[in-house]
């Protein structure tokens, strides 16, 4: 186990460094120049090129964008320092860290409403195979898999503030403070963002039980008299879960880049939000702060993922 996870690790070190490379140089081929965005904010002529040379020199914008990824790049090895943002001179390490949780907790409830509504449903449907109860099952997957969350999530915030005069909190309630409310606050958001990822994976769990199902021992705990809770929970799901689980784990990288839609929907301050607003800015160290953020989250998921492997099936060893 130590050596596969050794070598784990030294994989992610190249990743990281790709992904590095293709956020920082993808990020300045937006349209749009945050010196141009400077200085029409203050009011300064946009012909005033001294101003402009002084911005570029003082934000280090004026070197060669390799330079510019080279120092960045050596700053986190070093130190690990994400830079500053180049509107507000906060750390951006500060601006992650102090916006992190609301997304770590918006995921994590989306993770946990998917997988309520997946597993139940996925395994009906296969042990009620071809009956109503399995068509209702597979059509309402469809129907999670065909509705985008950006759309459902406008629908939720638009048409009960016209109905009912309801609208979502604008300010962010912490848990601490107020655990119900803030539950409240993201539970709403939390089922929209989990719609997608249910609909995908409820299909792959009955596709998998329905697989396992037909296998001899299977059939010989069938034979046995054992309970039909009994098959389906101790001998057919925990076999069918490996391909399920895989499939979440591919999943991640899109339940992430919905947070980014569904806390601009909601008005959740978490990392989404800071990317759309530094975006908008055209913040560079945050937004690529922020995106190497999400892809090294990404990759620990990936990692955790591929060791649940061993639990859920004792054949598999890692050496």
């Amino acid at each position: 186990m130590r050596a596969y996870l050794s070598r784990r690790w030294l994989l992610i070190i190249p990743t990281v460094f790709l992904a590095s490379l293709l956020v920082f140089f993808i990020v300045r081929l937006v349209p749009g120049d945050v010196i141009d965005l400077m200085i029409s904010t203050h009011d300064v002529s946009a012909s005033a090129e001294m101003d402009r040379e002084m911005l570029a020199k003082a934000m280090g914008l004026d070197k060669p964008i390799h330079i510019q990824y080279g120092r960045w790049m050596g700053n986190i090895i070093m130190h690990g320092d994400l830079g500053k943002s180049l509107w507000k001179e906060t750390p951006v390490t500060d601006e992650i860290f102090a916006r992190y949780p609301v997304t770590f907790e918006l995921g994590a409830l989306a993770l946990i409403v998917a997988l309520l509504i997946s597993f139940p449903i996925g395994i009906f449907s296969a042990i009620r195979q071809d009956t109503w109860g399995d068509y209702i099952g597979r059509s309402f997957a469809i129907l999670c898999i065909a509705v985008p969350g950006f759309w459902l999530g406008t629908m939720v915030v638009v048409f009960p503030s016209l109905w009912w005069g309801w609208s979502p909190p604008i300010m962010l309630i912490p848990f601490t403070e107020d655990p119900i409310g803030n539950l409240q606050q993201f539970i709403v958001p939390a089922v929209v963002l989990g719609m997608a990822l249910s609909g995908v994976t409820m299909r792959m769990t009955r596709t998998m039980m329905l697989e396992v199902l037909r296998e001899d021992y299977v059939r010989t705990a069938w034979a046995k008299g054992l309970k039909e809770r009994v098959v389906i929970i101790r001998h057919a799901l925990k076999n069918a879960l490996i391909p399920v689980v895989t499939l979440i784990g591919l999943q991640m990288p899109i339940l992430i880049g919905g947070t980014v839609i569904i806390e601009q929907i909601f008005c959740l301050p978490g990392v989404g939000l800071l990317i759309v607003e530094s975006t908008t800015q055209r913040d560079y160290p945050i937004i690529t702060g922020a995106m190497l953020f999400f892809a090294c989250a990404i990759l620990i998921i990936n990692l955790v993922v591929d060791l649940s492997y061993a639990y859920l099936d004792p054949r598999v060893h890692y050496q």
